[in-house]
């Protein structure tokens, strides 16, 4: 017998997001898929009613069964299963707007998830799209989501966030801070260890042995020392260590041509020095399509890469593409690490 017939498929804990944004219809659209429900158990965490509006909106049938918080609730492949926490009727949520009542919402919601995959009885978490001003409403301490897990599972290892575009991915070393503490904040240390967490989160995902372009900080990658010393003095010197360590690295190279070489196949993956140094490129090569993994933690947790389209919400226009492939690799993953745990037990 197969280790995958011995584990059987995957759960993913979902979290609904935003409630003011595309968040419920896609979500709705996403669990009426008959390929997608059969290929795992889904338990979401959320509220019907929230849910609800949104299949109006989409027009479709999520067809769940639902559970009270306090109840024993165990998910069926073919049957998503709602916990219904009760916590936000649609009168109370104010339309494309950031709200106190929508962080709360999308906090809690998020909360569960995580610990019900922490407490080993979920193998991955998903959740649609949060707006991070109504996160802080209600978590002042939220910079962003990687805090966030953190705090809610009582994680201190590396972790990070990495966009996604079909077999592309995009690591960085630094993420939510100031461009002007960018140089600062790079250090030979810091690369060494986002190429082992790109490399690990990699090969978690399927990839043998990925290769990792690493880009250059400054203009033509520093052009020798004329546009700054950093590839010189603390990227090239980490690549060079990451190689002795057994890492399929390269660079640095100049980040205006990078993705190109990666995009035609030369390169897996790119690691960047900062958020926007490869976010604009991923999603202007694939918005609709594009996937936020973040990685490091105990279990994959994926959501689309874009964020809550409020000025669209409600309108039924939402396109589902990157929670698709944000739900999809969750599973993947998930189904991956549940044969790999089988078949070493």
């Amino acid at each position: 017998m197969t280790a995958e017939a011995v584990a059987g498929p995957p759960t993913i804990a979902i979290a609904m997001g935003d409630p003011a944004g595309i968040g419920a219809e896609l979500l709705a659209a996403l669990l009426a898929a008959p390929d997608l429900r059969n290929a795992a158990r889904f338990i979401v965490f959320g509220d019907k009613r929230i849910l609800d509006a949104g299949a109006e909106v989409a027009g479709v049938d999520p067809a769940v069964a639902v559970a009270a918080v306090d109840a024993e609730f165990a998910p069926a492949v073919g049957r998503p299963l709602l916990v219904d926490l009760g916590h936000l009727g649609p009168d109370e949520v104010t339309p494309r707007t950031a709200t106190l009542a929508g962080g709360r919402f999308a906090t809690e919601n998020f909360r569960h998830a995580l610990r019900h995959a922490a407490a080993g009885k979920a193998d991955a978490v998903f959740f649609t799209p949060f707006n991070k001003a109504a996160m802080r409403f209600a978590y002042p301490g939220y910079d962003d989501e990687i805090r966030f897990v953190r705090d809610a599972i009582g994680f201190d290892g590396p972790a990070s966030e990495f966009n996604i575009l079909e077999n592309l991915w995009n690591a960085r070393v630094t993420s939510h801070i100031p461009l002007s503490g960018v140089s600062a904040a790079i250090t030979e240390e810091r690369i060494v260890r986002a190429l082992a967490l790109c490399d690990r989160a990699m090969r978690a995902a399927g990839f043998a042995t990925p290769r990792i372009a690493v880009a250059g900080l400054n203009p033509h990658a520093g052009d020798g020392g004329n546009f700054g010393r950093e590839e010189i003095d603390v990227i090239a010197p980490a690549v060079a260590r990451a190689k002795t360590e057994g890492f399929a690295a390269e660079g640095p190279f100049p980040s205006d041509t990078v993705f190109l070489r990666a995009r035609n196949g030369d390169f897996d993956a790119v690691l960047t020095m900062y958020h926007d140094q490869g976010q604009i490129a991923m999603k202007l090569m694939g918005f609709d399509r594009g996937v936020t993994l973040i990685g490091g933690f105990p279990f994959p947790i994926c959501t689309p890469a874009h964020g809550t389209a409020y000025e669209i919400a409600g309108q039924g226009i939402a396109n589902p593409g990157a929670s698709r492939a944000a739900l999809s690799l969750a599973i993947r993953m998930a189904r991956d690490a549940v044969k790999r745990s089988a078949a070493a037990a």
